[in-house]
């Protein structure tokens, strides 16, 4: 004979469940703020590619549009998760979250939805300019520099986003977030090597320009999103990630064709032009992760001296020596990506491309490399900071 379960067992049962969803399953705006980024670093690549091949025949290209999808999915994504925890009863849902103006809501959510909403607002912004000034004046226009703000409030507020959600799970949902919150570093880290990317041409690659760009700034990120991994090899992964996607890229984006829009055309392209062969980070990060996994009892500053120093050398150690095969013939192919050059570059000056660009006097390259060196201390004290920050949000 048929059993009947009390109502009060059923609702039981049915918050029990509830709750274990809840425990295994990765939340709804994670989920979206890794998309947009995602569709913000796709779109950032692609519109170089795009500007470098056809030119900026029209604000509405793909590229574009896929930059803007990206800020406006964080910002109505943020924007509902701050309503929803403002209004909400739920005192978890209070408690891991800040104020705001009489707002509440994660911490991240508050810096995305401001990164968001500046994204949105620089594109009629550059739209106007270029009508204004012309196409491609520069590319650090004020337009572009409000756009790189609102792309920065983006990325580093839905890291902010993870790794609350990430520091407070346990068990399966804890490694849902760190795979995810690999996948966000990796996508952080290349928009920060296309910020200083003018910097990193293999010609540069024998020029203290080169390290000194690299190393004020690259050891922060490294070593920070390797503190608040979940991995003894965190900087070595996102390394490895990052690598993996601009070799795709540099194979991938040649094989669309294209043609330029906008004249004059000193080069003949027929395909979409790919950026540059990647930095090879992976190096340096093996080196941080062993060392800093060594010197974790250590004193910070020790830690940074040792950690800057090694990425310095480490970095030199295998850059030099790639810079030359580089430039050499065996690079000029699909493989190294050593073929590729803009319409808007005159074929006289492609013989450059395989010419290194040295300091003035050995002096200059010196005095650099010291400021290359003092860098690269200094952001791996800040990284190691700033990492250990991270790994203590919770709202």
């Amino acid at each position: 004979m048929a059993q009947t379960i009390p109502l009060s067992l059923q609702t039981e049962r049915a918050e029990q469940a509830e709750s274990l969803s809840r425990a295994t399953s990765v939340p709804w705006f994670v989920w979206s703020g890794v998309l947009a980024v995602t569709s913000i670093a796709l779109g950032l690549y692609w519109d170089i590619s795009w500007h470098m091949t056809i030119g900026r025949d029209t604000f509405w290209t793909p590229a574009h549009l896929v930059i803007q999808f990206g800020g406006i999915l964080a910002a109505i994504t943020c924007m509902v998760l701050i309503f929803s925890t403002t209004f909400s009863r739920d005192p978890a849902a209070q408690a891991t979250s800040v104020r705001v103006w009489g707002f509440r809501g994660p911490l991240g959510a508050f810096l995305t939805a401001w990164g968001g909403v500046t994204m949105v607002t620089s594109a009629p912004f550059d739209n106007w300019w270029h009508n204004s000034f012309g196409l491609d004046v520069e590319i650090m226009s004020p337009p572009h520099v409000v756009l790189g703000l609102g792309i920065m409030g983006v990325g580093v507020g839905c890291l902010f986003l993870i790794l609350a959600e990430k520091n407070r799970a346990s068990g399966l949902v804890r490694d849902k977030l760190d795979i995810l919150y690999l996948h966000l570093c990796t996508l952080l880290l290349l928009l920060h090597w296309i910020l200083i990317s003018e910097f990193c041409d293999a010609r540069l690659m024998h020029n203290s320009i080169f390290y000194r760009a690299i190393c004020f700034g690259t050891p922060i990120f490294l070593i920070a999103y390797a503190r608040a991994a979940d991995h003894k090899w965190g900087a070595t992964i996102v390394a490895a990630m990052y690598t993996g996607l601009l070799i795709a890229a540099m194979w991938i984006f040649p094989l669309f064709p294209a043609q330029p829009k906008l004249g004059p055309v000193y080069t003949n392209v027929t395909h979409m032009v790919p950026m540059g062969f990647p930095i090879l980070l992976i190096v340096p990060a093996f080196v941080l992760d062993f060392l800093l996994n060594r010197f974790a009892n250590r004193g910070r500053w020790i830690g940074a001296v040792v950690a800057g120093s090694s990425f310095l050398a480490a970095l030199v150690a295998v850059q030099w020596p790639f810079g030359d095969f580089l430039i050499s013939p065996s690079a000029r192919n699909w493989l190294f990506g050593q073929i590729y050059f803009p319409y808007q570059l005159p074929p006289w000056m492609h013989q450059r491309a395989y010419q290194f660009q040295h300091d003035p006097t050995g002096n200059a390259f010196w005095v650099g490399m010291g400021l290359a060196w003092i860098g690269s201390v200094i952001s791996a004290r800040v990284g190691i900071a700033y990492g250990d920050w991270l790994s203590r949000i919770r709202r």
